[in-house]
């Protein structure tokens, strides 16, 4: 009897609401607006595709007694507005965290081989109006965020992110991420620092990355290599990093497709140079999430202007991405998630569970359906 957007919602256990509740001290907060109310308000923004704060207020006043069924009620602007300009953000950034937590056991394993845990790690920047956002100043004409990601491969999941303003550069972020050990991370050249790899390699975390054409490096071994397989060299070298030797290994590839050749850098010795290639190729999986989210989610246009409201609204976005991702893997669905929003965003006042909408019945069940509609149709006449 519920609407498709309440059982959306309700994969988030309320003992997560309860727990981050009494975490952050939400009962100072309003009665009537609860973190709750406020995350599902911000949550129907982004499902329905609403442009502003008003238009979605007139959107659920026009529900009338449905909007019980949405879990809302009727609130003044100006409430919903102090809300997203004075509550912490770090409460939505733990609904954030507990999702991932929710999906990340559900979610289908890497594609290779190896047992360690792989991620990627990079950046990418959301340009706002200076005009309207003058507190993310980025260049002198210019404004904008910048989302600092750690992609989890197992799903291709976000893991972690970290909103700063635009200027601030990613090795700097990168360096403050605590990743488990024995996993991969990689990562382009802008977060190329020896003392960096040192840092890895110290805390038993591996890398792959690119090497800059102007690195300077001893050459320890050189590794048999197959060219058949693209691998044009495989080589062990020395790096000198504040007094001290770093090992590392150098893996040459050239793409048979485009006839591109790379070099890469990493402290993983037992791995063959081609899955080397083939990790740091799969790295290639970030963009496109940043590309879907930023074609899906709402997140360059917001509800507020201030630094805390813009916040608020891309941690609930990517809750919501969360949401849908674990709605894909438990129902083991083909379509992606941008496609499940397509879908969601089509059904949203639906009384549908989205497991039937992922899974349509099939010709077969139709024209069972239809026979047996028929005969009663007969038997009455």
């Amino acid at each position: 009897s519920n609407t498709l957007f309440k059982n959306t919602l309700a994969q988030i256990p309320r003992l997560v609401f309860h727990k981050l509740e009494c975490r952050h001290a939400a009962w100072r907060s309003s009665r009537k607006l609860t973190f709750q109310k406020q995350f599902t308000f911000l949550a129907f923004c982004q499902l329905a595709g609403q442009k502003s704060m008003r238009c979605a207020l007139r959107t659920l006043s026009s529900l009338g007694k449905k909007l019980y069924h949405f879990g809302l009620e009727p609130f003044a602007p100006s409430t919903l507005s102090d809300a997203n300009n004075t509550r912490p953000v770090a409460f939505f950034k733990d609904i954030f965290g507990e999702m991932y937590q929710l999906c990340r056991p559900q979610a289908p394993k890497h594609k290779f081989r190896f047992k360690s845990a792989l991620y990627s790690m990079d950046a990418s920047t959301i340009s706002l109006c200076l005009s309207l956002f003058t507190w993310a100043k980025h260049r002198k004409n210019k404004g904008g965020v910048k989302l600092h990601t750690i992609l989890d491969h197992t799903g291709y999941i976000p893991a972690f992110v970290c909103v700063t303003e635009a200027k601030v550069h990613d090795i700097k972020i990168g360096q403050m991420i605590n990743l488990p050990k024995k996993s991969i991370v990689v990562f382009d050249k802008g977060y190329s620092s020896y003392k960096y790899f040192q840092s890895l390699t110290s805390k038993e975390i591996y890398f792959v990355t690119r090497q800059k054409t102007n690195a300077r490096y001893k050459v320890v071994k050189r590794q048999r290599i197959n060219k058949k397989l693209g691998v044009t060299s495989d080589q062990i070298i020395e790096i000198q990093v504040t007094g001290e030797t770093l090992r590392l290994r150098r893996v040459g590839y050239k793409d048979p497709i485009t006839g591109k050749h790379y070099k890469f850098l990493t402290n993983r010795f037992d791995l063959s140079a081609k899955t080397i290639a083939n990790i740091y190729k799969d790295r290639w999986q970030i963009e496109l999430f940043f590309k879907e989210i930023k074609q899906s989610l709402k997140i360059k246009k917001f509800v507020g202007n201030s630094e805390n409201a813009v916040l608020i609204q891309i941690y609930t976005a990517l809750t919501i991405y969360l949401l849908i991702a674990y709605q894909k893997f438990m129902s083991k669905s083909k379509l992606s998630v941008l496609q499940i929003l397509e879908l969601v965003a089509v059904n949203l006042l639906e009384k549908i569970d989205i497991e039937i909408l992922l899974k349509p019945p099939s010709k077969k069940t139709l024209n069972d359906n239809n026979i047996y509609k028929n005969s009663m149709l007969a038997m009455i006449a």
